[in-house]
């Protein structure tokens, strides 16, 4: 694509590396085919393509308008259409780009610029948050049902507790932000697994936010802020033998791989992010090699539908190892139609932007539901908590299928 950067870009780093991707894009459409919003809205401008266009706009010079912050708002950021790009674009990053200029031009009214402060706020502190949730666990049954549906209901843990030895092997876990008051099963699952296979999980006391929260809703600096703080606090691990860093969400998972990217103007942690991102791995990437066929599961005899989250499979790259692993030790998996959509979760966009979030989880739930599965599983806490609003059908991480 043909491109001259305005005098104001022109010569910031910025602008060169919104150039350096912009040029790569061919005006093919193929991302379009891919792109669960405009798949849903019909809307040029609401596809990678226009959205594209609207960016070559904005580093060309263009006034800045609302139009623009609303269409680069809806996307999910879920980088489906970069796995069907033939062309290569970063369209990810260059987004990032585009939302952080136009954030810096105002863009946005100043109660949406609140609101996403706030949500920022109270979702990457895990104190914060956990007792929010509590005080919400109370006041539950008298609450509208709109609100009631985003509190969810306790999951009894079964008297199951931490595993307390001390294997020569050991990797760290993440707690997250929300996943340890709202699924506390998912670590705990993960680590009792581990532990069948001689492997020691623990989670490093002091180990917050990862930073993807203020990414999803534009705060570049708070963002790099709250991952300093993560890799300084697992740092000292890597002198103790510590053989990797174990994600059980996969958005945090795919933030941490992209510390070098976030920290390619900053020599200090970007040497620091490398090696941090170089020892992090999707749980499903450790016990793909750690498990085989004659691993032993309570119900094996369950029908399974396994939704991939957008941070596992276009994020990472990780594609049917989860199912793979399901069908190893016995499971009979469903087929989802449309597998590589979003569910709409997409970090904070459920928050953002509901009305397209609702409308994407619903179509993801009837892919889901088709075959009649007994159980649905998913690698990512937001996807998880999204999708789980029918009680007679759970939606599960992954692991807790392998106890």
């Amino acid at each position: 694509m043909q491109t001259e950067l305005s005098p104001k870009y022109a010569d910031t780093i910025q602008g060169w590396e919104a150039e350096s991707i912009l040029r790569k894009c061919v005006h093919c459409g193929f991302c379009n085919a891919t792109c669960p919003t405009y798949q849903l809205l019909g809307d040029e401008l609401d596809g990678p393509r226009g959205r594209i266009y609207l960016m070559k706009q904005l580093f060309e010079g263009e006034q800045p308008e609302r139009k623009m912050a609303l269409h680069l708002d809806r996307c999910l950021t879920c980088r489906a259409c970069e796995t069907t790009c033939p062309s290569g674009v970063e369209y990810g990053r260059l987004l990032e780009l585009g939302r952080e200029t136009l954030h810096a031009a105002r863009q946005r009214g100043w109660l949406d610029r609140l609101y996403r402060a706030v949500v920022a706020a109270v979702v990457a502190n895990k104190r914060i948050f956990g007792w929010l949730f509590k005080f919400g666990k109370i006041i539950r049954p008298v609450l509208p049902a709109t609100i009631k549906s985003k509190i969810p209901v306790p999951v009894a843990l079964d008297n199951r507790s931490w595993p307390r030895s001390n294997r020569q092997r050991k990797m760290v876990a993440l707690a997250g932000c929300v996943q340890a008051s709202l699924a506390p099963s998912t670590n705990l699952a993960a680590a009792q697994v581990l532990e069948k296979l001689g492997i020691s999980l623990i989670e490093v006391p002091g180990a917050g936010c990862c930073g993807a929260v203020e990414l999803h809703t534009t705060n570049e600096n708070r963002a790099k802020i709250r991952a300093k703080a993560l890799i300084d606090t697992w740092w000292p691990c890597l002198d103790q033998g510590i053989e990797g860093f174990v994600m059980t969400a996969s958005g945090c998972g795919v933030t941490i791989k992209e510390y070098p990217h976030l920290f390619r103007h900053d020599p200090e942690y970007l040497h620091k992010g490398k090696a941090i991102a170089a020892k992090t791995f999707d749980l499903c990437e450790i016990l793909s090699t750690e498990i085989d066929s004659g691993y032993c599961v309570q119900n094996p005899s369950l029908k399974v539908a396994f939704h991939a989250p957008c941070t596992l499979q276009h994020g990472q790259k990780i594609t049917g190892a989860v199912e793979s692993l399901l069908r190893r030790v016995g499971y009979r998996l469903c087929e989802v139609k449309d597998s590589h959509l979003c569910c709409g979760s997409a970090g904070t966009y459920a928050l953002l932007q509901p009305d397209i979030s609702n409308k994407l989880r619903q179509a993801k739930l009837r892919s889901l539901r088709r075959d009649q599965p007994d159980v649905i599983c998913t690698a990512n806490i937001g996807c998880q908590l999204h999708l789980n609003i029918d009680k007679n059908l759970p939606v599960k991480h992954w692991v807790e299928l392998l106890l």
